[in-house]
């Protein structure tokens, strides 16, 4: 389980949330596996490994949230924040809408859209915006980035070969507006982990986001090696 401290009643949300989602994914898979303990204790604890990067934001965009990873354990843990969960797909925003009433996440807005139709009206929106098991770093940048105001901060849930999608020159992070991507590594499970993290260091070029589709067929940084 991740070392981050949590109340009683916040653990014991998080494992009616494992279990919502286990029952959830059993009849429609939304996300990862259907057992709540693996959920917990893999799952919900790969989340909890952000959220120190979290604090001091009080508004948050989840791009690409399937089942609520990583938002509705950052609205469980963090309810003083607003946290939007979005999805292309409806059926998971249906599902996931059903967890946050289920929950009593009164701090949770659930939204079924591409990420880039989206960021045209809400464009640096948000705080924060995150994605967990989602696409490349370099996409996903692009997604996040246009929903975050300057001075905010874009943290991404990756594998171990992260550090492979985000060989840039700075110069080239800065046509998004964010700074060069800082890895902060960890282990859930004997898996090797990372977060990859930016901040929002000016405003995102006009050209962003471009329409749905793009940011992997034509990557905005050229291709990727």
């Amino acid at each position: 389980m991740s070392t981050v401290e949590l109340c009683r009643e916040t653990t014991s949300k998080l494992r009616r949330y494992a279990a919502m989602l286990g029952e959830a994914n059993a009849r429609a898979r939304v996300t990862g596996p259907s057992d709540p303990e693996i959920l917990f204790s893999e799952h919900i604890a790969d989340a909890l490994e952000g959220l120190r990067f979290f604090a001091g934001y009080g508004s948050f965009a989840d791009v690409g949230t399937g089942g609520g990873l990583p938002g509705l354990v950052l609205a469980i843990c963090r309810p003083d924040a607003s946290v939007c969960l979005i999805d292309s797909v409806a059926k998971k925003i249906d599902i996931v809408r059903g967890l946050a009433e289920g929950l009593n996440c009164q701090n949770v807005s659930a939204v079924n859209a591409r990420s880039e139709d989206f960021a045209m009206t809400n464009r640096e929106a948000f705080d924060a915006a995150t994605a967990r098991a989602v696409a490349d770093s370099r996409v996903l940048a692009e997604y996040l980035s246009p929903l975050v105001r300057v001075g905010g901060r874009l943290i991404a849930f990756k594998g171990p070969k992260a550090s492979d999608e985000i060989r840039l020159p700075e110069r080239m992070w800065r046509i998004l507006g964010l700074s060069k991507p800082e890895l902060h590594p960890y282990s859930i499970a004997g898996r090797q982990r990372c977060l990859v993290i930016w901040e929002k260091t000016g405003a995102c070029d006009r050209r962003f986001p471009r329409r749905p589709g793009l940011a992997e067929k034509q990557p905005w940084c050229g291709r990727r090696r």
